[in-house]
């Protein structure tokens, strides 16, 4: 991830972003930016939002008011691929790998879609999760979760990203693994800016710059990591 061609990291600036489900409201209003190279944490309750929030920025759904930029590029009405050819890319909550195609297959079809497959991106991707050279030939859908995860954030670096999306990343993982997480994503830091939503604060707090917290689709809290009392954070996402 440190070629001297790797594009620079991507500003994402999101203001007055509504988001409705039917006659349902999800997003009220989401407005923050988060500057290249740092690391933003959404945090909340299950159904806050944040899974949302996600989707409408990757171009999955789309939002119904505000506003998206990538730098200086307003790319609401973008459709998810070129949000993807500009540098975004998503790691979803549950993976979503191709369980039928093996891990180098997985890696290849990714790195093909960006013109990618006959660069270094695959290597400089799989080097950042070593395991996954054992399991090369494995389909995906015999891994276990955390081998997973693993792959499905290394498909994501394959395609030399400039904001990367991560959904839960530490969702159901055993803790040597998501160390192993936590190391590469603080290791790209600089590199790629990451938008980061996760239920496990400490992790969170551990790798964020910035700690937004959303509640019923709005934001009730925002700051500089350290700004927000570990408490308060802690009653907005408990149960």
């Amino acid at each position: 991830m440190s070629t001297p061609d790797a594009p620079p990291p991507m500003r994402l600036t999101i203001e007055g972003l509504d988001q409705h489900y039917g006659s349902a409201q999800v997003l009220r209003g989401v407005t923050l930016s988060i500057a290249p190279g740092t690391c933003l944490a959404v945090v909340g309750r299950n159904g806050a939002g944040k899974t949302t929030l996600l989707r409408c920025l990757a171009g999955l759904i789309p939002a119904s008011r505000g506003r998206i930029a990538f730098d200086a590029a307003e790319i609401a009405a973008w459709p998810s691929d070129r949000r993807a050819r500009a540098g975004l890319a998503t790691v979803p909550q549950g993976r979503e790998i191709f369980s039928d195609l093996t891990v180098a297959e997985n890696l290849r079809v990714a790195a093909r879609a960006h013109g990618l497959e006959r660069s270094d991106a695959i290597d400089e991707a799989v080097a950042l999760f070593p395991a996954l050279r054992e399991l090369w030939h494995r389909p995906g859908g015999n891994l276990s979760g955390g081998q997973q995860q693993q792959l499905a954030i290394a498909r994501a670096l394959a395609t030399r990203p400039r904001l990367l999306l991560l959904d839960e990343p530490t969702e159901g993982i055993q803790p040597s693994i998501v160390s192993a997480i936590e190391t590469v994503i603080a290791g790209l830091k600089g590199r790629i800016t990451v938008l980061l939503v996760e239920q496990y604060l400490d992790f969170a707090l551990r790798l964020a710059d910035s700690v937004v917290v959303l509640s019923r689709g709005a934001i009730v809290e925002q700051g500089e990591r350290g700004t927000i009392s570990h408490a308060d954070l802690t009653r907005h996402i408990a149960v």
